[in-house]
């Protein structure tokens, strides 16, 4: 991964490693010899174009280190097989689990890229059997690629949705199993948990957590000490970009990722179960 510093370095994302880990995270990087909470996610726990995103709202209000493990279009995939995170999440007081979605892991159909996980790297057999109208090597990125099976046909796509799925759940699994028993799960996107049927959501193929069912939140519920749920307000939506830092260029990417108040809403949410869980240790 590149190092991520807006290119008017009014924000400077401070990337740093940790032990022998290959990925490069958001700094500044936290000692680890004291007490100190883990956050893995995507975009939203990295904190594109924001300043202070959730994980260091919540640092500052417990006054203990957090360690940013988010990875800008990461999923499960680029952390999971990691031992230095892995290592570092079994020694925290609490690590918190963004929910990510079902389109950014390897699969039985397809593999992505192991660090950036929403690059297509290529299909199985088994896809190019479902999909032989389609040509694979025109897709550079999974959504890309999933929105043209989507369009092509319907009936065959609910196949590709249900093994993603259950990947996804497989990959979950591992996960938590790996970290022990100390993960709270948060859930942050524009809408709570739904069983309804993904097409119907506003966004459609673009909804993040992609894939990612009420029911599927629901089985992980033994696994975890707590599951929180953040939706941001119709007013911290309505703020767009304001507060957030970005080139010119960035802009449509911007508009795209939860703004500034998303991210304190966020903190807000997830500080008293946090608090909680801390207290019960």
């Amino acid at each position: 991964m590149k190092q991520e510093t807006i290119e008017d370095e009014r924000l400077s994302y401070a990337p740093c490693r940790y032990g022998s880990s290959r990925m490069l995270f958001r700094g500044p990087r936290k000692r680890l010899d004291n007490p100190y909470l883990a956050f893995i996610g995507g975009t939203e726990t990295y904190g594109k174009f924001i300043d202070k995103p959730f994980p260091t709202l919540i640092e500052k209000a417990l006054r203990q280190p957090c360690v940013n493990f988010g990875s800008v279009n990461g999923g499960i995939d680029a952390v999971v097989h990691d031992r230095t995170v892995m290592e570092i999440c079994q020694n925290a007081d609490l690590t918190v689990v963004q929910v990510m979605g079902a389109n950014l892991l390897s699969n039985r159909f397809f593999t992505v890229h192991q660090r950036r996980n929403d690059r297509f790297v290529g299909a199985s057999t088994v896809l190019e059997a479902i999909f032989q109208d389609v040509d694979f090597s025109e897709f550079s990125f999974t959504r890309h690629m999933l929105n043209a099976l989507f369009n092509k046909s319907t009936d065959r796509f609910e196949t590709v949705v249900r093994e993603l799925r259950e990947a996804w759940m497989a990959r979950m699994r591992l996960l938590l199993h790996q970290i022990g028993d100390n993960v709270v799960l948060f859930w942050l996107a524009e809408h709570e948990p739904t069983n309804k049927h993904w097409s119907s959501l506003p966004a459609h193929l673009q909804t993040d957590p992609l894939f990612i069912t009420a029911d599927m939140i629901d089985q992980l519920r033994p696994l975890v000490r707590d599951v929180v749920v953040a939706v941001p307000s119709e007013e911290a939506l309505s703020q767009g970009t304001q507060g957030m830092v970005y080139s010119p260029s960035q802009e449509r990417a911007a508009r795209e990722m939860l703004g500034v108040q998303s991210h304190k809403e966020a903190a807000a949410e997830l500080l008293p179960h946090l608090r909680e869980q801390l207290f019960s240790l």
